[in-house]
């Protein structure tokens, strides 16, 4: 007889208690994607681990991530005239400067890169994309810059590469961590291979989005520390190929190159943004005097730094669904909808 997806989930949860139970002792396992914390959160997965394995969350969040600096540059290029373009979930994220939402100028949300194009190539004016996101969106905007954009065209690349902020989270030694789960969507371009420099020293499993996808991968990366190995174990295999997407990847080649750069919460990583190639600086809005402040602080009283770098829960903030709720946010964790303070409010009990 077929198993149903209840009895699954049921074994799952049994065997992870099982390999918990041989390790005797407490286990972190992060997770660096903001899909996977609305799967964890939202079907209550946490509350079936055993008491000594601890999942957390990490900088899975583009829009969390980008810097106030990188905001403030793209409010002022509003105020200052430009057609400013983002994506909805960057509309409302504040800065000491406001918020691409109640700025003074003509900011407009699009789904993709290739609609703020459409604007630019309807527009007399010049038109500025802000570029967010990790390895998934990153060749859409390469598509878009390679393809001969209009002249009024530019990007403000806030891209940003998700394996050297988790090389960064395992040397800093701030929250100890036993093993990663790796990002489905990031995977699907990158493929396993860049994880390999942080699976040298842990276990990294690659995962998808279903509840069960998540259980897998935990109880992956347990039986892997139960027999003292390390290394990248792909999970999610019906999408992700060990090559990850050869097109995709040489869009990105092609368009950008890595740049050290802070991340919000974090210091400057090391090659882990990208900027626009120097062939296309026609269209970097860096050539034209967009710079973002890479000093420019926020609310001191968010605890969004702490929260993206493991050492710190939604719930231990004291602003949460209070001060700080989806309509009146104050950090972007409370704004976007991959924020884990946002996941936790609307499926975590509010």
């Amino acid at each position: 007889m077929k198993m149903t997806r209840r009895e699954f989930v049921r074994k799952l949860v049994r065997r992870i208690h099982k390999e918990a139970e041989t390790l005797d002792r407490d286990v972190t396992i992060m997770h660096v994607c903001g899909s996977h914390e609305r799967t964890i959160v939202e079907h209550g997965l946490r509350s079936l681990l055993p008491e000594n394995v601890r999942l957390v969350c990490g900088p899975g969040c583009p829009v969390c991530v980008t810097t106030t600096g990188e905001l403030a540059a793209a409010i002022k290029a509003a105020e200052d005239g430009m057609v400013v373009c983002a994506f909805g979930d960057v509309y409302r994220v504040p800065t000491p400067v406001g918020s691409l939402s109640s700025c003074d100028g003509d900011v407009r949300v699009v789904q993709s890169v290739r609609k703020a194009e459409e604007i630019a190539e309807s527009e007399d004016r010049d038109v500025l994309y802000l570029a967010v996101g990790f390895e998934t969106t990153a060749p859409t905007t390469a598509a878009v810059l390679l393809d001969d954009p209009p002249s009024n065209f530019y990007v403000l690349s806030a891209h940003r590469l998700i394996p050297p902020a988790m090389e960064w989270l395992l040397e800093s030694g701030e929250c100890r961590l036993d093993a990663f789960i790796c990002p489905g969507h990031v995977s699907t371009i990158i493929g396993t291979g860049p994880y390999e420099s942080v699976a040298r020293e842990l276990p990294c499993v690659v995962a998808g989005f279903e509840p069960e996808d998540v259980l897998i991968a935990v109880l992956a990366c347990l039986k892997m520390l139960r027999r003292g190995r390390v290394g990248v174990t792909n999970e999610y295999l019906r999408a992700v190929e060990d090559r990850g997407n050869p097109v995709a990847k040489e869009l990105m080649e092609r368009a950008f190159e890595p740049e050290d750069r802070p991340w919000r919460g974090f210091p400057t990583i090391p090659e882990s943004a990208l900027k626009l190639r120097e062939d296309l600086a026609d269209h970097d809005a860096i050539e034209i005097g967009i710079r973002p402040d890479y000093t420019l602080g926020h609310d001191e009283s968010c605890i969004c730094d702490r929260i993206l770098r493991g050492l710190a829960e939604p719930r231990d903030c004291p602003l949460f669904g209070t001060k700080c709720t989806p309509t009146d946010p104050v950090g972007p964790c409370m704004v976007s909808e991959e924020g884990p303070c946002f996941i936790e409010y609307r499926f975590g009990g509010g």
